[in-house]
């Protein structure tokens, strides 16, 4: 496992990225600091995070899909990395909050984003950053956000766990294409959520209900709405009120 230590940086995707555009870097390389100035969410949204007490990660993936419309493949790999290193360590109630926020129980314990890239020779090279709340406790004015800490009831090894996440994402990069319809369904099984009648607000803020079916080959979220139709939607398109 080729670890880069940081103490502290505006973002380890920002520096992953740029250290790849400077040099050769080993594929699985991973970027960690203990503190992030300008950590990023899904479409631009903010990741803060307590000094020390979390994991910040980013792990560079090469050659992983020849296909930009494949690409949600690999949100499907890691999350369920993230999810099975949780497992080895009893976190329950586990789930994907669609597409790869990491829940236990109702509380989002940890994010996912991930950056595609597509060099001048048409292969595609991703940057995978991960946010994982291990032992903060104190989370004022985020009501849904908790911590390994808080669930588990323990203080956690922030290096033990990285290896675990390292190792199974290793495992499912290397199984992923024999495997990848039994991925998908139990990506779908661990949806946050599933099957369940909820509420949703769309863009336009106004609130329907629906049931999550699942998600279609590009990544979209599934719903069977109330008139018996079944709709796809995109990243931001709807928020889950829960």
């Amino acid at each position: 496992m080729k670890v880069i230590k940081l103490d502290a940086i505006d973002s380890t995707n920002e520096f992953l990225k740029q250290l790849i555009g400077k040099q050769i870097v080993d594929n699985f390389t991973i970027v960690t600091a203990n503190n992030q100035t300008k950590g990023k969410g899904q479409m631009g949204s903010v990741w803060n995070s307590e000094i020390g007490k979390n994991i910040i990660m980013s792990v560079l993936i090469k050659d992983f899909s020849i296909e930009i419309s494949t690409v949600f493949n690999l949100n499907i790999v890691i999350s369920l990395a993230v999810i099975r290193a949780l497992e080895e360590i009893k976190i329950p109630k586990l789930s994907i909050k669609w597409p790869n926020d990491i829940m236990s129980d109702t509380k989002k314990i940890g994010g996912i984003l991930i950056e595609n890239s597509i060099k001048s020779d048409g292969t595609i090279f991703s940057v995978v950053g991960l946010g994982l709340n291990v032992n903060q406790t104190n989370f004022h004015d985020l009501p849904k956000a908790s911590s390994l800490a808080l669930v588990g009831n323990a203080y956690y090894d922030k290096d033990e766990l990285l290896f675990l996440i390292d190792k199974n994402i290793k495992i499912n990069i290397a199984a992923w294409e024999e495997c990848l319809d039994l991925m998908w369904q139990d990506y779908t099984s661990k949806l946050f959520k599933i099957g369940i009648p909820m509420a949703f607000q769309n863009r336009e803020k106004e609130n329907f209900m629906g049931i999550i079916q699942g998600i279609s080959p590009i990544g979209k979220l599934k719903i069977l709405l109330e008139n018996d139709t079944v709709s796809e939607f995109d990243i931001k398109e709807i928020q889950m009120l829960y």
